[in-house]
Order: C-alpha cells, then sequence, then structure tokens
C-alpha cells in the first residue's frame, strides 16, 4: 500500500523479489493505493505489482493477485468521479482499471475495501444510525460480483470474492444473500485490522468467521509500526516512518493509531516489556499473535511458513 509513494518503483521490486524468494506468494494491493491517497500517485501499487510479475517474468499460476474497490467516499474524486457507490457499473469499472494497471487477465480474490453504508471504522467505535444513508443494496454488489466470478470461470476476470472493514452485520448479511448464487459465490475472506492493540475481531467476528469458514487476512499486525516500538524511542522513531512522514496528511490511520493516546502508549510500553522479558524482538511478538492466530490466512506456502514459524518460535 505504500508502493509509489514511500517506495520507489525499484525499492518495490526489490521488496517483491526478497518476499517471492522467502516464499510469500500472496500479494495484495487497491485501486486507490498508495497511501495516503493522492491523485497523482493513484493506482501506482497496483501498477507496480503488475510491472515486476511482468519483468521478472513471474508464472501467474505461482501467485495469488489479491485487490480492492473502492467504497463511497466524497474525498477521492479522481476515481470514478467520487467514488459515490458500489453499482454493478462502478463494480465492473473498478474490476476493468485494475485488470489494466497490474496486466492481467484475472484476479485471484477481489475485495470490497469498505462497505457501501454507515459502519463506525478507521478509528471510530460507536454506532450512530443518524448518519445512515441510502446505500446500493447487498443484492446488486453481489450480482456484479457473481457476473465477474462467473465470466472468471470461463474468460477470465476474478475467482473468489472477500470483504474488507466489515462488521458482523456486514459479514452475515453478505453470506446470507450470497447464498443464492449456490455454489459459484462465496465470501471466502475478510480483510479487516488485528494486531495487539487491536482486537476486536476476537468477539463476535471470530465466531461469524469460524461458522463460516470465512479466512482472516490481518492488516496492520504491527499497528502501522507501533508495537515495533520505533515510536516510543528517543526522538519518536525514523523521519521517513509512516506515522512521522505523513503526520497531518493521513486521518484514517493517524485516527486508528493516535501517538498522543496515552491508552495507546501504555499498552505498547507493556507489550515492548514483555518482549524483553522473553527475549524477543516486539516485531516477534506481534507477528507471533497473528501467526498462531486459529483463523488466520497464511499467506505464504509451507517453506516460508515453517521458517517464519521458527523465526518467532
Amino acid at each position: 500500500m505504500t508502493f509509489g509513494e514511500q517506495n520507489t518503483l525499484g525499492e518495490s521490486f526489490r521488496l517483491l523479489d526478497q518476499a517471492f524468494h522467502a516464499g510469500i506468494n500472496f500479494f495484495d494491493s487497491a485501486e486507490m493505493y498508495p497511501v495516503p491517497q493522492r491523485r497523482r500517485t493513484c493506482g501506482r501499487s497496483e501498477e507496480y505489482l503488475g510491472r515486476w510479475i511482468a519483468h521478472r517474468n513471474i508464472p501467474r499460476d505461482s501467485v495469488v493477485i489479491a485487490t480492492k474497490v473502492a467504497g463511497p467516499s466524497g474525498q477521492m474524486t479522481w476515481i470514478r468521479g467520487g467514488p459515490k457507490c458500489l453499482d454493478a457499473a462502478n463494480i465492473i469499472e473498478a474490476i476493468d482499471s485494475s485488470l489494466l494497471r497490474m496486466q492481467m487477465d484475472y484476479i485471484d480474490l477481489y475485495q470490497i475495501h469498505w462497505p457501501d453504508r454507515y459502519v463506525p471504522m478507521f478509528g471510530e467505535t460507536e454506532y450512530d444510525p443518524v448518519r445512515q444513508y441510502a446505500s446500493v443494496g447487498i443484492d446488486e454488489q453481489l450480482e456484479a460480483l457473481s457476473t465477474a466470478v462467473k465470466a472468471g470461470k470461463a474468460s477470465g476476470i476474478i475467482r473468489y470474492i472477500g470483504l474488507s472493514n466489515e462488521t458482523p452485520y456486514g459479514l452475515m448479511k453478505f453470506v446470507q444473500v450470497a447464498e443464492k448464487y449456490a455454489s459459484h459465490l462465496k465470501i471466502v475472506s475478510l480483510q479487516n485490522s488485528y494486531s495487539l492493540l487491536c482486537r476486536t475481531f476476537d468477539s463476535a467476528m471470530a465466531e461469524c468467521c469460524h461458522q463460516e469458514s470465512i479466512s482472516l487476512l490481518a492488516y496492520s499486525p504491527l499497528a502501522m509500526g507501533i508495537l515495533s516500538g520505533k515510536y516510543f524511542s528517543l526522538g519518536g522513531g525514523p523521519t521517513d516512518a509512516r506515522l512521522n512522514l505523513f503526520k497531518g496528511k493521513y486521518s484514517e490511520g493517524e485516527s486508528r493509531y493516535n501517538l498522543s493516546n496515552k491508552i495507546i502508549e501504555a499498552a505498547t510500553m507493556e507489550y515492548l516489556n514483555t518482549a524483553k522479558t522473553y527475549g524477543l524482538h516486539p516485531v516477534s511478538l506481534a507477528i507471533g499473535l497473528i501467526i498462531f492466530s486459529y483463523i488466520f490466512m497464511c499467506n505464504c506456502n509451507h517453506p516460508s511458513q515453517s521458517s517464519l514459524t521458527l523465526n518467532i518460535e
């Protein structure tokens, strides 16, 4: 999500090379990336990923490519004029544009980046029914995705669908509506924030995913680097660290991980002390939660999963 902003094309290639050679074969992007989102850079992350696969002659069937369609936003006017909604026309346009940027004829996992309805997210925790607005029904969203999935089985568009930044209610409504499309359409994954500083998944959402065999794709496992301890070190961490570099320009990140929040600071210091007590690097402690979570969807093949496990242990 930083390719094309913090990371140049060359740096992106180097990071992707290292990941692929380590056995990682799952790569996730989004039409709005990189962040912080800007008109000039929009779509570069997908573009860089596609250029890497083409330039390195990576066999397409050796990698799993995931990306996302942006939900309604009044800020990113450069994406489909809004984007105003997730109706069929917007979803199909987004799919076609992502395929073009990545130089691909199909996408393995296509996700709705955030819901087309009001939900508290990106740092918000309390639901306010007054903030509801007219939105595109889940039926129409799934109808468009169903068409793309069916086409993918023949000529190549998308293979599987997932959700992101969803609530238990939204997840189960999608599951319920998807049932009428029979076997060719199933919600296979949920990409939500999950870390030692964000455990909201562990209650109702964990039960939903377990009962419906939906895998969690945990994003921000280091809470945007906070759990490494770097932001609470002398000097406040590297100047090019994301929350320093984009201070005041990255509201979605800062609202969730406010460095001036004393609760976040206190919790992080406790985790740092725990890591020190057991001779662990703080990153190993934080990633360990994700690696050993029973419902986590592994992004790696078996050799790299083994090496990651050994490193954490």
